[in-house]
């Protein structure tokens, strides 16, 4: 193998890739793992798994895809998180009198 070849091979995919964190599917190989498999990952690591011949760029419609199922993801999580947060407030001596006085005006009504 002739490796000045081969990573001038990679840095022409690199400079191919235009979006700085492609997603990449995976090939079927010989040796297992998921064919098919859509993964977000840095543009030098998506052109030498194409170098390589374990993936291939994913196609517009499985980026937006994938994109889309990360997003929806996050928020569920985040929303997850703000679920779990717990929120207290310490009031002083007179900051607790002056809520107890206007929630008693505010029954009278």
């Amino acid at each position: 193998m002739d490796l000045r070849s081969y990573y001038r091979n990679i840095r022409d995919i690199e400079a191919s890739i235009e979006d700085e964190f492609p997603i990449v599917k995976s090939l079927n190989l010989e040796l297992g793992g998921q064919t098919g498999r859509l993964t977000e990952v840095m543009r030098l690591v998506a052109a030498q798994m194409i170098a390589d011949g374990l993936a291939e760029l994913a196609s517009a419609a499985e980026t937006r895809k994938k994109r889309a199922s990360v997003e929806t993801a996050r928020k569920a999580e985040e929303e997850r998180r703000q679920a779990a947060r717990i929120q207290f407030t310490i009031l002083s001596e007179a900051d607790l009198q002056t809520v107890q006085r206007s929630a008693r005006g505010s029954n009278k009504d």
